[in-house]
């Protein structure tokens, strides 16, 4: 569910994000953003244009 969440926060944005923005736009925990992309990650959903940014693949 939190993958979901961060999913839909990166494509609402429209543009790369931090985890703490999406966090706030999400309405998630901190950690459970950062767990939630470490498995996006792994599943390259998501992609970092760069450091510390991310956005959907």
């Amino acid at each position: 569910m939190s993958k979901e969440k961060v999913m839909e926060a990166l494509s609402s944005a429209g543009k790369p994000l931090k985890a703490g923005e999406i966090a706030e736009l999400s309405g998630l925990d901190k950690k459970e953003v950062d767990k939630a992309m470490k498995e996006l990650k792994k599943e390259e959903s998501i992609i970092s244009p760069k450091r510390c940014y991310w956005e959907l693949k």
